[in-house]
């Protein structure tokens, strides 16, 4: 949404509210430009369908980059990191499993990493079918972004969530994990 700032604010009069967030009334808009003026900052006008339209006295570039931030924010999507080992045992896997799947409820990618120590990199394999039996308890509710794959004494794998639907249904919630 484009603000009006400055000279582009035609209409007299407006009701203004200061950088303090106190109201000084209504009044011309010269008379609100000097005071902006005065306090160095930038007279923005906030709620244009109001009458008198509403403007405020702040700093329109703080203004913008905070506006241009929070929107990031909200899509930006987290990467969540679940560690395993091999030998890991039923009931640990299942609490990894919940804690996954609330990362995924979020909107959160999970990136399982399954570190090898020792002789255990030699099996691998066990790895690879615990990671298929993770994606089997997910279900629906999530995709496999990145498969599972290794990286030296690593097995990757990355899990982003399904689409909104599936998520949303009341449904995905009474159904555990494996």
């Amino acid at each position: 949404m484009n603000h009006r700032c400055n000279e582009q604010i035609r209409i007299s009069p407006v009701r203004v509210i200061d950088e303090n967030n106190e109201q000084l009334g209504v009044m011309p808009t010269d008379e609100a430009m000097s005071r902006a003026r005065s306090a160095g900052m930038d007279l923005v006008e906030i709620a244009p369908t109001e009458r008198p339209p509403v403007c405020r006295i702040m700093d329109y570039g703080k203004f913008k980059y905070g506006q241009k931030r929070r929107k990031q924010k909200s899509r930006e999507q987290k990467l969540k990191e679940i560690r395993l080992h091999p030998d890991i045992g039923d009931h640990d896997r299942n609490i990894k499993l919940n804690q996954a799947v609330g990362f995924i409820e979020k909107g959160d990618k999970v990136q399982f990493t399954m570190i090898f120590r020792g002789r255990e990199r030699f099996h691998q394999n066990l790895g690879f079918e615990m990671f298929n039996s993770i994606v089997e308890g997910l279900g629906e509710r999530a995709k496999v972004e990145r498969p599972p794959r290794s990286e030296g004494r690593r097995l990757i794998m990355v899990i982003a969530p399904a689409k909104k639907t599936a998520t949303g249904s009341g449904a995905s919630k009474e159904a555990g994990p494996a």
